[in-house]
């Protein structure tokens, strides 16, 4: 199908509650801008380098997220244009994006990334972490960003059980510091999984290949 037919075909299974994330990392300029004439106006990018080539080219009303891991030595060069940044997993970090938000005059959204999958692979921090940070945030440390929610990934497995009992652990955090400051957002599920996701409570999805097709990373 194409780039419009699969846009179309996810659009149509996402509720009106829930936010999509058009991950574009690895596709090109022109195939960001058809999404865009579709009215999608989110996008996801991994590296900040690829970030910093693309944006100039596109429109300015899009909202950037980061969505994959960020080092704290390259947080200044997306402070002055960043949507949200999804990936935080460290107190370092988060310190860091306040500091640069500050120098830029903002106020800078985060989600803090948290682990839920079993695989070492993933990054993020644990669920005591993400506690602890959060209760820093609520009282007054971090003044120059805005947690609103949590983002995880799940175990890249066939086991929908498993998929479904990570998603729901995420889902049982976010319950539990929306109590204490209200959270927006649960950023859960990708092309393979979202479905599964929105099941459990997500209210963002980050969907890259199911819209743009997987990349040749031989060209």
């Amino acid at each position: 199908m194409s780039i419009k037919e699969n846009y179309k075909a996810i659009k149509d299974q996402l509720s009106s509650g829930v936010q999509l994330v058009a991950v574009s990392k690895t596709h090109p300029v022109a195939s960001i801008q058809e999404v865009y004439d579709l009215g999608q106006r989110v996008f996801g990018e991994n590296k900040v380098q690829e970030l910093m080539e693309k944006s100039p080219l596109l429109p300015d009303d899009i909202q950037w997220h980061l969505i994959g891991h960020l080092q704290t030595n390259k947080v200044k060069y997306i402070a002055p244009f960043i949507d949200t940044i999804q990936s935080v997993d460290s107190g370092k970090l988060l310190a860091e994006i306040n500091k640069e938000a500050d120098k830029n005059n903002r106020r800078i959204k985060v989600l803090l990334q948290v682990k839920i999958a079993a695989e070492d692979t993933k990054f993020g921090l644990e669920i005591t972490e993400a506690k602890d940070l959060f209760e820093q945030y609520i009282n007054g440390n971090f003044p120059h960003i805005e947690i609103t929610g949590l983002m995880g990934m799940a175990t890249f497995t066939d086991d929908e059980q498993q998929v479904r009992k990570e998603f729901l652990t995420l889902k049982g955090l976010f319950d539990e510091l929306n109590q204490l400051k209200t959270l927006k957002t649960l950023s859960m599920g990708m092309s393979d999984d979202f479905p599964v996701a929105i099941e459990c409570g997500a209210n963002s999805v980050r969907v890259g290949s199911a819209i743009f097709g997987r990349r040749d990373y031989s060209q």
